[in-house]
Order: C-alpha cells, then sequence, then structure tokens
C-alpha cells in the first residue's frame, strides 16, 4: 500500500527558487560551493548525517547526506544529482526567477535543480507520513557534472558502488518517461598553432591559426552522422586584430549510441592531428562518459517504477537518451539505474530553461513510492 503523502506545489516552488538564485555555474568553485552549502543546510534540517567533501582540479566542493536507517550497513539507494549549471553568475539579469502560467524559468530549473528538490521532497515527505523506507538512502550532490564530472567520477563510483540501485533525477523526457540508457560521450580539446607576423605589413609571412582552426571546424562537422555526431561547442583565439594570430583553442563533444560507433568517432578525430605549412593543429581526448546500456536488472527497476506510475493512471514510457549524466557511470558499472525521474521542462542549457509547475507534485511523489517500494 502506498504511503499517504502531501506535496504542496507554493512549498516545492519556494524550495526550486531558493535553489535557482543561488547560481552555480561549473568553472565558478566559489559559486558552486555556496550551492553546497545551502544543500548542505537543508539535509542536515531534514536530519541526514552531511559530509562536505573538498573540491579538486579547481572545481567545487560535493556533498553527501546520509539519513537515519536500522539497516545503515545494507546496501541502499544512492539518489545521484549534480548541483552545477552551464550558466554563468549573472544569468538571472536575462533568465530571472518568474512563473508564467504554467511554467517557472530560471537557469538551473529544470537541469537539474528542479529535480534535485522533489528528490528531497520525497525524502521529507516519507518522513512526515511516518513511512520508513526499506533501504537506507544517501544523497550525491556534485558540482562538475556539466564538464563530463572529470573531477567526480571516481568519488561517484565508489560510492555508487556501495549501492544496490541507483535513482538519477535528471529531467525526465518529454513524454512523461525516464531514462534507463544513455549514449557514450567524448569531449576533445582543440589547439591550433600558427606563425606570428604583423597583419598589415607583413601579411603573407604569418600562419593564422584562426584561419587553420577554421578549416579544421569544416572537418569535425563533416565527421557527424546519425550514427556518431560530433559538434564544436567553444572557439577562442587572437588578441590583436593587427597581428596574425598565433594560438586558437576550441572544444568539441562526440555522442555515439554504441561504443563501437564511438570508439570509431573518436579515431578520426584524432587523426585530424598534424602539421603543415608552418601551422600545427592538435586534437586531444577529454573526458569521456561510456555507454550505458539498460540490463535486466535495471529494466526490473524501471518496471518497479512503471507499475507505480499506472497505480496513478499515467503511463511511464522509458528510452536510452543522449545528453549524458553521471548515470552513465553507474550503469556502465552493472548497477541497477534509473535516471530522467526529475521535473518535466523544455530549453535547458538556454535563456528559455522553464520547469513545468505540474510536474513537481507528480514527480515527487513517483519519486517518493519508488523509494519506499524499493527493497520492500
Amino acid at each position: 500500500m502506498s504511503p499517504d503523502l502531501a506535496f504542496d506545489t507554493r512549498a516545492l516552488l519556494a524550495d526550486l527558487e531558493r535553489w535557482v538564485l543561488c547560481e552555480s555555474p561549473t568553472h565558478d568553485a566559489a559559486a558552486v560551493d555556496r550551492m553546497m552549502a545551502l544543500a548542505a543546510r537543508d539535509l542536515a534540517v531534514m536530519g541526514a548525517a552531511v559530509e562536505t567533501i573538498p573540491g579538486r582540479m579547481g572545481l567545487g566542493a560535493c556533498v553527501r547526506g546520509r539519513f537515519p536507517h536500522p539497516r545503515r550497513d545494507v546496501p541502499g539507494i544512492l539518489v545521484l544529482g549534480h548541483l552545477d549549471t552551464v550558466h554563468p553568475v549573472g544569468t538571472l539579469a536575462r533568465l530571472p526567477w518568474r512563473i508564467e502560467g504554467e511554467r517557472a524559468y530560471g537557469p538551473g530549473a529544470l537541469d537539474m535543480k528542479g529535480g534535485n528538490v522533489i528528490a528531497l521532497a520525497a525524502i521529507r515527505a516519507l518522513a512526515a507520513a511516518g513511512a520508513a523506507t526499506p533501504l537506507p538512502v544517501t544523497v550525491l550532490f556534485t558540482g562538475d557534472e556539466e564538464v563530463g564530472s572529470p573531477s567526480t567520477r571516481d568519488l561517484i563510483e565508489a560510492e555508487a558502488a556501495r549501492h544496490a540501485a541507483i535513482l538519477v533525477p535528471e529531467p525526465g523526457l518529454p513524454d512523461d518517461g525516464v531514462v534507463t540508457g544513455r549514449y557514450a560521450i567524448a569531449r576533445f580539446d582543440l589547439e591550433a598553432v600558427g606563425r606570428p607576423s604583423h597583419a598589415g605589413a607583413a601579411l603573407s609571412e604569418g600562419r593564422s591559426a584562426i584561419s587553420l582552426m577554421a578549416r579544421k571546424l569544416l572537418a569535425i562537422e563533416a565527421l557527424s552522422e546519425p550514427d556518431c555526431t560530433v559538434s564544436v561547442g567553444v572557439i577562442a583565439g587572437g588578441q590583436w586584430a593587427n597581428c596574425v594570430p598565433t594560438l586558437c583553442r576550441g572544444q568539441a563533444l562526440s555522442m555515439a549510441k554504441r561504443q563501437a560507433d564511438l570508439d570509431r568517432g573518436v579515431a578520426r578525430m584524432l587523426a585530424l592531428s598534424g602539421e603543415a605549412d608552418g601551422a600545427r593543429f592538435t586534437v586531444g581526448r577529454g573526458v569521456t562518459r561510456p555507454v550505458w546500456e539498460p540490463d535486466a536488472d535495471t529494466m526490473a527497476l524501471y518496471e518497479r517504477a512503471r507499475a507505480i506510475a499506472a497505480g496513478h493512471g499515467r503511463a511511464l514510457p522509458h528510452h536510452s537518451a543522449g545528453g549524458g549524466s553521471d548515470g552513465n557511470f553507474t550503469g556502465a558499472m552493472g548497477i541497477p539505474t534509473l535516471d530522467g525521474l526529475g521535473v518535466l521542462g523544455r530549453g535547458y542549457h538556454t535563456l528559455e530553461e522553464h520547469v513545468l509547475i505540474d510536474s513537481l507534485p507528480r514527480r515527487a511523489r513517483l519519486f517518493a513510492e519508488l523509494l519506499a517500494s524499493l527493497g520492500a
């Protein structure tokens, strides 16, 4: 029997507003740490034993909250979320927190502060109803997911290995579905090095790093195909208009549905490195997320969630998805993982990012009832 749970949409929105107003872009470690402090306090008020784990690689800290349980040492449930966003501090001036009709707007509201808020609301509602979870629950919030989790992958995998199942409140899918697998992702660092000269007095003596990068960008974009896409998302080069630029850097990302497709794409990207006519282009491989393909245990976890949704008269479709998440790591480890359990909305990573307000209590209830069912 489902516990008698109560979710107040206004309270959920108030919590989400507090979190959205604490801007936390990945590369601003101080901002991420402020967000972690806010989350740590919320966890402590809820009764969790809270630890702040220092950041490294110049990135922000993590927070882990372990809730009391009579079977504390039994492998339990790990709620895995990130608190970093892609929006730089100051984005609130262009994307202010606001409610318009059925939508709540703000940087990080959908990806993924909304999902983290409803996960904590689910735990809080179970406690208020006196409904103990059969298995102990731990929450881990990280601060570098948006750049591939380079500083936290080891922490995520070590923590996940101590648990029986992983719940990831990343945004739900547009069809109200959840995620049971993720595509592989590889990141690349691009560098073009040219030869300097005065652009006005001796243009022909120089070799432009920007021109070389531009030519290579066309070659990179041409590598994209349905099973392995490639895109360039960052470019920076040059300092003075009257100097032939000697350095241009960029970052690219490749996504593939199967590991073999990604491996082939990586080989093609690395083959673009080379030197010609006094200029050099280098492709370096960055962080990689492995393919997560659902196994029987993950599908059994999904079936538990699907049955809960069906009990409320709702379908809960499932898909493998692109985009990547820390669920890639835990799913690839073979630990039952259910992703996409967060709120619904559109426009994440843009200035139109918003959540659908009615999904807050509905998804919080699904999350709570799933926690209450696992291990029963």
